[in-house]
């Protein structure tokens, strides 16, 4: 005799009685955790230093120049450069060869 089990799925109507709601679980590591605020001052100021009476307001970003963007920026550049440098050995010719620009011959600037 099979018995019936009751389950949840979005494409089942919920108009059957069988059918129980979903049930969230929303499972966080954060959640155990107490954060922690560290303030760390010397233990005696310098003389002619005075703490600042505000904290600083920083501003946003300019135009996306932000860290993570500049980490990613150096590291697609160094991809880059070392692509070219494999092309290159490969080819046996520089990159402004293989593009059809004429090297070795100088500016050839009359003076």
């Amino acid at each position: 005799m099979a018995t019936s089990q009751a389950f949840s799925s979005p494409f089942l109507s919920a108009g059957a009685s069988t059918i129980k709601p979903p049930t969230r679980h929303n499972i966080s590591l954060l959640h155990n955790q107490k954060r922690v605020n560290f303030k760390i001052q010397a233990a005696k100021l310098p003389a002619g230093v005075e703490m600042p009476k505000q904290q600083p307001k920083f501003q946003a970003p300019f135009l996306g120049f932000t860290r993570t963007a500049e980490i990613w920026n150096s590291r697609a550049c160094m991809i880059g450069l070392i692509g070219t440098f494999i092309v290159e050995l490969i080819l046996n010719k520089g990159i402004l060869q293989i593009i059809g620009v004429d090297v070795g011959k100088g500016l050839d600037l009359p003076l």
